[in-house]
């Protein structure tokens, strides 16, 4: 903690605020400013009434460090829940180590696409990490008679990790999913860069993007009801520990010790269960599994019920698993492409850059910036397609989405600088790096992760219908429409599973095309809603379209401009790169003295301080 300089002058709301983490008047610990705020242009600024630190502002390094961990923790679930869901269709189940492997590299590749998409895409303090949207169809590909996972490797007991005939099992599988990926990436590059993001988005409304949402977890029910029944007290364990947590302990802070300020050493508050619930009850229930498993509580054999729950089937990973590995691009070998494979990943992709454009206005709304211009939200979704094509290339299994849990943090931890978010993305960088970390989390026993998984799918499915909170519900045409969908993208998907060969056209590529689609969820609800909503008469304001909009465009009152914030940094498109042939490009910032008119916005607030800076007065609203 560091001291306040002596004699200095300071605003009155903020005179008694020393230390960028203190106490307030009721001993709770918060985020806090020293009166003045370093801004990337050297200037100052006041801190504004809602934020501890804008999207421009540099926290000390040290906290820098401390809220980048933090996003780490955020994002750890989701992370290290989609290499572990793939697993079982990769043939994986049975080996941890490259279970870990993979793991380590969706830990490095969301580092270096979060720090593509901070320094050059959006430019919002948005954190890069596994996309949920390719789950289903990377599933469905995986499920076609083809790319089934013999029978033998499916026995523990006949598995031998390190034969070359296991090893390229699994990593012809995952070459598959490298090649569609990276080919449906290129589809986003382009969307995103030549701007036509902003024409599809004229279509897509609240009941398009409801069931689209919904049906990214709901179909992965029997997956992970089979990892939460390998031992359902475990499983109820950690979805009661994640609840009370994250829902019933959320406002109570705990004590923690403190260092500075006028008491020097003293404790302070700390809203813990409010920033942690997900870390904290999966290491409860982990912790509860190596008590059961030291008293061999649980049993041993492997074939009775509650065997995996045991810690100590997986513990060789520790020792296997290199203290140091740098992942690199075609480590399990060449991608090789179909044309199922890619179909199915670009339906996938269409419904991750819908939700990443929601994203990208809820991220501005809550650090205090202008709206997203046109321009910014091509190049971040252009920039989220080279991440795609990276996580790839380097065999990821996925590809690579902004992370609404982390903009959600960032309305909790009342902190929106970017800054924190390039340190999020080096912290990522040096965990993918250091290969024990991958190895303790692909030793995480399946009941707790199964339990998880009940948690965080539950809450995705309820996020997609909190959509339809701007329709009109009370309409039986939008009734119509989204039950229709959901329901649709629930029950074709499993008859088509249960009988391939009723869709057999002879042409074996179309065949798999058909099936891939046929059998995702989210493409065939998603589909049905854009398709019933844009035939279907009906007005806007009766879709949502009308709020859908108001929402995502209007802010709070700032006094950032457009270019502050959306501009390319150290004075590209400024002061190099000026010519106005590169500026036709459809992502590249604009000279417009306005800022705010690509979006809408006719206002920009303006304050001045009086000169004794003890209140701010004389806010002028100018017309631009």
């Amino acid at each position: 903690m560091h001291k306040c300089p002596q004699k200095r002058p300071l605003p009155p709301p903020l005179e008694n605020s020393c230390s960028a983490i203190q106490q307030t008047d009721d001993g709770v610990l918060s985020f806090h400013t020293d009166g003045q705020v370093t801004r990337k242009n050297g200037q100052s600024k006041s801190p504004s009434s809602h934020l501890a630190y804008g999207v421009l502002d540099i926290p000390p390094w040290y906290l820098c460090i401390f809220l980048g961990i933090q996003h780490f923790l955020t994002a750890l679930g989701a992370l290290v829940a989609v290499p572990l869901i793939l697993a079982k269709d990769l043939c994986l189940q049975h080996d941890p180590l490259t279970q870990s492997y993979l793991i380590s590299t969706i830990f490095f590749v969301s580092g270096i696409c979060t720090l593509l998409q901070v320094l050059f895409g959006v430019r919002l303090p948005i954190l890069q990490g596994a996309s949920f949207a390719l789950l289903a169809p990377s599933l469905a590909m995986l499920s076609l008679p083809s790319w089934k996972c013999p029978e033998w490797t499916l026995n523990a007991s006949q598995v031998n990790v390190s034969s070359p005939e296991f090893t390229e099992e699994w990593q012809k599988r995952i070459r598959e999913l490298q090649g569609a990926i990276m080919v449906a990436s290129c589809i986003q590059i382009m969307v995103g860069f030549s701007g036509l993001i902003g024409f599809l988005m004229r279509f897509i409304g609240p009941l398009t993007i409801a069931p689209t949402i919904s049906l990214l977890a709901l179909p992965l029910f029997d997956p992970v009801g089979n990892d939460a029944g390998i031992h359902w007290g475990i499983s109820f364990t950690t979805i009661f520990l994640i609840m009370l947590f994250s829902q019933f302990l959320k406002n109570i802070p705990v004590p923690v010790p403190v260092y500075g300020g006028e008491k020097k050493c003293h404790t302070s508050k700390f809203y813990l269960f409010q920033f942690f619930p997900v870390l904290l009850g999966l290491c409860i229930s982990w912790f509860i599994c190596f008590v059961l498993t030291v008293t061999n509580t649980l049993p041993s054999s492997p074939t009775d019920y509650g065997y995996l729950a045991r810690t100590d089937t997986k513990s060789n990973v520790l020792s296997q698993a290199p203290w140091f590995r740098i992942p690199y691009p075609g480590q399990w070998g060449r991608p090789t492409i179909s044309l199922a494979g890619v179909f199915g990943i670009i339906a996938g992709v269409v419904s991750s850059m819908v939700e990443s454009v929601g994203d990208y206005y809820a991220c501005a709304r809550l650090v205090g910036a202008p709206p997203p211009p046109k321009h910014a939200i091509n190049r971040g979704i252009g920039i989220e397609g080279l991440g795609c094509l990276l996580a790839g290339a380097w065999g990821t299994g996925n590809g690579t989405t902004s992370f609404s849990e982390n903009v959600g943090a960032l309305g909790i931890t009342k902190v929106g600088s970017r800054m924190v978010i390039v340190t999020a993305g080096f912290v990522l960088l040096l965990m993918g790096v250091f290969g024990k970390i991958g190895a303790v989390f692909a030793t995480i026993p399946t009941p707790v992760i199964g339990g998880m998984f009940i948690v965080m799918f539950g809450i995705i499915s309820a996020v997609g219908i909190s959509n339809l909170q701007y329709v009109d519900m009370n309409s039986s045409r939008n009734l119509f429409v989204f039950g229709f969908s959901i329901y649709c993208g629930l029950t074709i998907p499993n008859w088509v599973k249960k009988n391939p060969e009723k869709l057999q056209t002879g042409i074996l590529q179309l065949d798999q095309v058909i099936q891939v689609l046929l059998t995702t969820g989210m493409f065939v609800g998603g589909f049905l809603g854009f398709l019933l909503d844009n035939t279907i008469p009906g007005s806007l304001e009766e879709r949502g379209i009308l709020v859908w909009n108001e929402v995502q465009e209007n802010s709070k009152e700032t006094t950032l401009k457009s270019s502050e914030v959306y501009d390319f940094p150290w004075g590209i498109g400024t002061k190099f790169c000026t010519s106005s042939y590169i500026r036709v490009l459809p992502f590249w910032p604009r000279l417009d003295h306005s800022d705010k008119g690509e979006v809408g916005m006719s206002q920009l607030a303006y304050c001045s301080q009086a000169s004794s800076r003890k209140h701010l007065t004389g806010a002028v609203e100018t017309r631009m």
